[in-house]
């Protein structure tokens, strides 16, 4: 008996450490936590998978979004004819170039029921003909409207009788950096095409000569699915698919869309006036972070700085002045350049914007009516001329014109800065919009001549 009740002790005895090593190396909770010396906080490392674009990606549905995309995204199709290279045959015997047919294709987006689309200029540049191809098969021969090379958005018009499948244009300010989104086109003329991504970034310039502000993607985008559209989980349209960085020329990670705001903008500027209306701050800005700025000896990190201020100007009369920081525009924050130009690209001249601004250190908060574009660089001469202001016109003793304000070196010579351009080949020129188009017809084999005014009053007449 007594032997009886040693093994049942030591059995019980065994059974106790093997449960408490099991304990011990088996049963874990999910969370490890991790302590070193004294006073450390401790570190806890989840073990629960997590997607790779986030948790949650089942509850993700991207079917109604991908469905009512797809009707309303159409293939683009652009015939340009080029003429073959010149010969000394076509020369002495008068022979015509041979002409041939090139055909390229993109994406554009319906955005409403009776046929107006949305795409990018590069998609339908030089275009001859254009077509358009619907997701149900059906082509349509397609009109240009307008276009805007500086967004890369041109607006496309189909004759049916029938009401279109049409996207309807969202908020792409409200866009979440991290948010899914999907982009639909015709990559490589693999029609209806749905990838899906998250917005990578906004505000993204891709060139320091081009202020553009894009939607950064990594949804898969390709050749062809240029001007298609990129949509949130709603279906909403917050983006123009319009470029990739790539140095395969395809695909590897980087997709820019032109934001919807700024879209919309356009289309409805090029449906109401035909061209674009641009509503400028009248100041001359820099990054915080520019030569200007550092020089100035300021330690912020984010901002605009504003270098000067155009005479005049909506930033004039609201009182913004050289070396203020711009910290917001309505309401939102601005943290460089490209951020700041890609807001007021949604605003017309006339709308008024409420600037946030630091100033040695305190904040203000001016109402800017934004105004029309106050220069241009003029076709042909280069040369850069602006509106004349109340002064000028007094100064000058002219009702008038356009003065030129910068000329590049090739005419430096001739001492034309700050004389005012008033005629060209006999015809008058009221602003920038008459000096642009006018200047813009000169011939460059043919001889010219535009006549200014003196601060003295004096005419000047010059040949080109």
């Amino acid at each position: 008996m007594k032997r009886i009740a040693n093994l049942f002790i030591v059995s019980l005895f065994a059974g106790a450490i093997t449960l408490g090593a099991y304990k011990l190396f088996f049963e874990k909770d999910n969370y490890k936590w991790v302590a070193s010396g004294q006073e450390m906080p401790f570190v806890a490392t989840s073990n629960v998978p997590v997607s790779a674009k986030g948790a949650g990606i089942n509850e993700v549905d991207f079917t109604l979004a991908a469905e009512k995309t797809v009707n309303a995204v159409v293939h683009v199709k652009n015939l340009t004819i080029s003429k073959g290279p010149s010969s000394l045959s076509d020369f002495f015997y008068g022979f015509e170039r041979q002409q041939t047919p090139q055909v390229g294709t993109g994406s554009g987006v319906i955005i409403s029921p009776d046929g107006y689309i949305v795409t990018n200029n590069h998609v339908i540049a030089n275009s001859s003909q254009l077509e358009v191809t619907l997701n149900n098969n059906r082509t349509y021969k397609a009109e240009l409207v307008g276009t805007d090379e500086d967004s890369d958005i041109a607006l496309l018009k189909v004759d049916t009788e029938e009401a279109l499948p049409y996207l309807a244009f969202g908020d792409s300010d409200n866009a979440k950096i991290g948010e899914w989104v999907l982009a639909v086109g015709n990559p490589f003329n693999l029609t209806s095409t749905v990838t899906a991504g998250i917005v990578s970034a906004k505000a993204r310039s891709l060139s320091p000569l081009k202020s553009q502000s894009f939607i950064q993607t990594d949804a898969a985008v390709n050749p062809g699915n240029s001007g298609g559209a990129l949509v949130n989980t709603n279906g909403d349209l917050i983006g123009i698919n319009t470029a990739i960085t790539s140095q395969t020329g395809s695909y590897v990670g980087y997709a820019f869309a032109v934001p919807s705001n700024i879209a919309k903008k356009v289309v409805e500027d090029i449906m109401e006036f035909g061209n674009v209306q641009k509503g400028l701050l009248g100041i001359s800005a820099a990054n915080i972070n520019s030569p200007a700025a550092i020089e100035k000896g300021l330690d912020q990190l984010e901002g605009v700085y504003i270098h000067s201020v155009e005479e005049e100007s909506g930033a004039d009369e609201a009182g913004l002045q050289e070396g203020d920081i711009i910290k917001q525009v309505d309401n939102i924050t601005i943290h460089k350049f490209s951020e700041l130009n890609g807001y007021l690209s949604s605003k017309r001249p006339g709308d008024m914007v409420k600037v946030t601004v630091d100033r040695d250190g305190k904040s203000f908060v001016k109402n800017v009516t934004l105004k029309e574009q106050q220069s241009v660089t003029l076709p042909v001469t280069n040369f850069l001329v602006k509106n004349l202001s109340k002064e000028d016109k007094k100064k000058f003793g002219v009702s008038k014109g356009v003065k030129i304000i910068a000329v590049p070196e090739a005419f430096s010579q001739y001492q034309l800065k700050d004389k005012v351009i008033i005629e060209l080949d006999g015809e008058e020129i009221n602003n920038i919009d008459d000096a642009e188009e006018l200047f813009g017809k000169i011939s460059r084999y043919g001889r010219t001549s535009f006549t200014m005014v003196t601060e003295e009053g004096e005419k000047v007449r010059m040949i080109l």
